[in-house]
């Protein structure tokens, strides 16, 4: 009944559309044992074609060939599988919606998602199935989801050693690290038997059970716990009686996401650095081409593309010393028992642990290590997405068909348009743009993250599960992203004069204006006279230097030698050797 009771909110809030049949569609149906100790329920093909409920028979639901989206319901220790091919945005709603319906309903228990791959569980037993395992499948595999499901970054955006750090075997492999290692630093204290201590690692090559591990926490509602339960399947239950003395699950928890962290900012500075050196390349190359500078959007002076290239590099090198700086403050572990008060664990066993983490001991933390290390980092994160965007607009300005100084690269058989065929867009750096928001978005949250209840709540933790693998997922692709641009970006010199010129001679008007006044004439008479015949180029296209040539009151001042002298372009980049040095070192 729960299924037809779904499916009627879900058309009264405007959220389910009808399902289309399609040639190879399968439809189960679950047959219900209301019996305590029911067997594994059967699932058979059954007969329909939409959600149907008829007199005295059980839900039938059509699964599509093409599975993409299903809800799993746990009902009185049952697992009810709901699958639909559905639009995008049906699955968080219909989350939504089962999470108020839930409370209707006595004995439930948690809601789960899972994408493909789904389990029952009747009673104590457990049994994997995958629901039409001859339908047709995406070749794209998720790319990282957590032990619930969840893809922390999609794949699109995402690269493999990053997203590995925040993969479920990854992080209950670190968790046991820390159990394996606390163990070793209390049979040294004589808190536990060294025999104990070292039965725990004998799971040092077990590839802990994801799936397993979720079944437990769907029951014990801690995931901790959950991870302890298995872990004492693996190793034994008197072995594992000594696991977890005198911790608290935040010291588990917070010193593995520090780690988590600690790892994600050593690939984000091999990232800094790389780009570094693609950017320190291309300067070098284009020391001398000059280039107009623009100040509002409008022509300035000239400037050198060496010099943009190296404005780029010294901003991205300050930001490998913020990110190197948030990677040493967050390396922090927490061993140190409920409150942070040491009380059922010695500070050695923190030490120890942290020692062979590659972690400091935090110097005095709560139930919880201090959230203002977390905002810091995540503040750099953030610092470093605006920088990626700042070089990524200017590319994309240089792009735009009335600059063209620059072009990322267009490879061969690339498309620009579905409907134009000349097209060649700034894709990249566009989405550079677009990442960079992402990254950004998490600083606030992070922020309002260090103000917690006393000595802890949890209310950090929602948001650090999603933010942690989100940011450093996305910085890691953006920063390998935009070095490859800035590798490859495609740099038109001829272009840039053409462009300099355009207003014939204008970029000179400063000098001509300092040169007036160490003449004697006044500095509002000077900016007088040189704008007078500088609106002449704006808005009759006349060459400036033949207007301050035929000037009299100009002329009266500087001799024409004098005046010619002043449109002399090398004086524009005559200390570029300096900037450089000063960027790059001598």
């Amino acid at each position: 009944m729960i299924v037809i009771r779904l499916a009627m909110m879900m058309r009264r809030r405007g959220a389910l559309r009808q399902i289309n049949v399609v040639k190879k569609s399968v439809v189960f149906k679950v047959d219900i044992n209301p019996a305590p100790r029911a067997r594994a329920p059967a699932i058979a093909p059954a007969a329909g074609k939409r959600w149907a409920m008829r007199q005295n028979q059980l839900p039938v639901l059509m699964i599509p060939a093409a599975v993409k989206v299903a809800l799993t319901l746990e009902l009185h220790g049952l697992i009810l599988v709901v699958v639909a091919d559905l639009p995008g945005d049906i699955p968080a709603m219909a989350h939504e919606i089962i999470k108020a319906e839930w409370q209707l309903w006595q004995g439930c228990g948690a809601l789960r998602c899972h994408s493909l791959l789904y389990h029952l569980l009747p009673g104590n037993q457990t049994r994997w199935l995958r629901l039409n395992p001859r339908a047709r499948q995406s070749k794209r595999q998720p790319s990282a989801p957590n032990s619930k499901g969840h893809d922390p970054m999609i794949e699109r955006y995402s690269r493999p050693e990053m997203v590995d750090i925040w993969s479920p075997k990854t992080k209950f492999r670190i968790w046991y690290e820390i159990e394996a290692h606390a163990c070793d630093a209390q049979a040294k204290l004589g808190v536990i038997p060294q025999a104990n201590a070292d039965a725990v690692w004998t799971a040092k090559d077990v590839e802990f059970d994801v799936a397993k591990i979720d079944a437990i926490e769907a029951v014990t509602k801690h995931d901790v716990i959950a991870f302890l339960t298995h872990l004492s399947d693996i190793i034994g239950g008197d072995v594992a009686r000594f696991v977890h003395q005198g911790m608290t699950s935040s010291d588990v928890l917070d010193t593995t996401l520090n780690v988590q962290l600690t790892r994600a900012a050593d690939i984000l500075i091999a990232d800094i650095e790389a780009l570094l050196a693609a950017l320190k390349r291309r300067a070098l190359e284009h020391k001398d081409t000059v280039r107009i500078g623009r100040s509002h959007g409008i022509h300035a002076e000239p400037v050198t593309m060496g010099l943009t290239f190296a404005r780029f590099y010294a901003e991205m090198d300050r930001n490998l010393a913020r990110m190197r700086t948030a990677r040493d403050e967050i390396a922090t572990g927490a061993i140190s028992g409920a409150v942070g008060t040491f009380a059922n664990i010695d500070p050695a066993v923190e030490e120890h642990v942290c020692a062979q983490l590659g972690l400091k001991p935090e110097p005095i933390s709560t139930q919880v290590i201090p959230r203002d290390r977390h905002a810091a980092f995540f503040a750099t994160l953030g610092v470093v997405a605006s920088s990626i965007e700042n070089i990524a607009i200017e590319i994309r300005h240089m792009q735009r068909t009335e600059v063209l100084e620059a072009e990322e690269f267009f490879s061969k058989g690339q498309k620009g348009s579905s409907a134009m065929p000349h097209k060649r867009n700034p894709v990249l750096t566009e989405n550079l743009t677009g990442l960079a928001r992402i990254v950004r978005m998490v600083v606030v949250p992070a922020m309002e993250n260090v103000a917690l209840w006393h000595e802890r709540d949890i209310s950090h933790s929602s948001v650090e599960r999603a933010i942690g693998p989100d940011a450093t997922i996305t910085l890691d692709f953006a920063l390998a992203r935009l070095t490859g641009v800035i590798d490859k970006l495609v740099i038109y010199p001829d272009n840039m004069i053409a462009n300099m010129n355009k207003f014939r001679g204008l970029v000179h008007s400063q000098r001509v204006l300092l040169a007036l006044t160490q003449k004697g004439v006044s500095r509002e008479d000077s900016y007088r006279l040189v704008q007078r015949n500088a609106m002449r180029v704006w808005e009759q296209g006349a060459d400036f230097l033949t207007e301050l040539k035929a000037d009299p009151e100009v002329t009266a001042a500087m001799s024409i030698e004098e005046i010619e002298d002043k449109f002399d372009l090398g004086y524009h980049t005559k200390h570029v050797d300096t900037i450089f040095a000063r960027v790059f070192g001598a």
